[in-house]
């Protein structure tokens, strides 16, 4: 979606979808993106800079969601001694 439309234009008849200013918006975002680490999306030239290898801290977090999940999935697989090739696993949160 264009970036004028999302912040509320409407475009007209005969009007173009996307607007010069819109089309550099997007080439900008795709150049960050394309800098971007895929798993923790920091700029691949501050990431992978020697200077910065102790430049990072990070901060462990877990999410009950998925780890009931993983409980789920090692459960199925120690009841049918199987493999979870397949295997979906949908989660949803409890009603209190």
């Amino acid at each position: 979606m264009p970036r004028s439309i999302f912040l509320g234009r409407v475009v007209g008849e005969g009007e173009p979808l996307w607007l010069d200013e819109d089309r550099h918006w997007a080439l900008a975002l795709a150049e960050i993106e394309a800098d971007s680490c895929p798993d923790c999306h920091q700029p691949w030239g501050e990431a992978t800079d020697k200077e910065n290898e102790e430049g990072y801290q990070a901060h462990l977090v877990k999410c009950h969601a998925c780890s009931m999940s993983a409980k789920s999935v090692r459960a199925y697989q120690s009841r049918n001694n199987s493999d979870t090739d397949g295997l979906h696993v949908h989660v949803e949160r409890k009603r209190r």
